[in-house]
């Protein structure tokens, strides 16, 4: 059995989930208390950082490398366009959420919300919050200009780019720090890919201690 050793509301882990049940990847989910740094963790990560993917007889770190070995052993369903133009487009937006958007938005708000609690380390800083909630507009704002002319955020299919996207709001919608009101394409973009079979394992998270709001797994919310 495939083991995936994650934290629920990290974005990138989500990303990895997403892409494993898209392409019916069977894996066990083992909760990993990564700030602990405990040796056996270590062990399997040097880096000290989660997701981990026990494949088979490998074990594999950095989700947007662990994502493509995955389109590369398992290339149907495909995430990743055939052609160079939209590989580079879907690498571009991928790297966006997980940079970009993970340093402005999610660091600020969700790490400031929920993990500086889980790893006892005070409460949060509200320059930081604040920061994070001007910073989510002008994103989704971007993400709905993309839509405007776009079918999915890098073109007319799904990719990896918009789950990786979707991994990183998922995680904070968890926490109510996403405005769906925004942005109708971003909104609509949303219901489809929450809708997805491989969408169900995120909508059923839940971390003790820090409850869902009552529209996270609504699909009609």
């Amino acid at each position: 059995m495939n083991r995936l050793f994650h934290f629920q509301l990290s974005p990138f882990c989500r990303k990895v989930r997403l892409s494993l049940a898209e392409k019916k990847i069977e894996v066990e989910l083992v909760e990993e208390r990564y700030w602990e740094k405990g040796a056996e963790f270590l062990r399997r990560n040097p880096a000290g950082k989660v997701p981990i993917l026990r494949y088979g007889t490998k074990t594999l770190t950095e989700s947007a490398a662990i994502c493509e070995y995955i389109e590369e052993r398992h290339p149907e369903p495909p995430l990743m366009p055939r052609d160079a133009d939209g590989r580079y487009e879907v690498r571009r937006l991928v790297g966006w959420f997980d940079d970009k958007f993970h340093r402005e938005v999610t660091a600020n708000l969700l790490y400031e919300r929920v993990n500086k609690k889980l790893s006892g380390q005070g409460y949060p800083d509200s320059t930081n919050v604040k920061a994070g909630a001007k910073a989510i507009k002008y994103h989704l704002d971007y993400m709905g200009w993309l839509l405007d002319k776009r079918r999915w955020l890098a073109g007319d299919n799904m990719t990896l780019a918009d789950f990786a996207a979707a991994a990183h709001l998922s995680a904070l919608d968890y926490v109510s720090d996403v405005d769906w009101d925004r942005n109708a394409n971003v909104r609509e973009w949303y219901s489809k890919i929450k809708s997805r079979p491989s969408f169900r394992s995120i909508l059923a998270d839940h971390v003790p201690g820090f409850p869902p709001p009552p529209h996270y797994a609504d699909l009609d919310f």
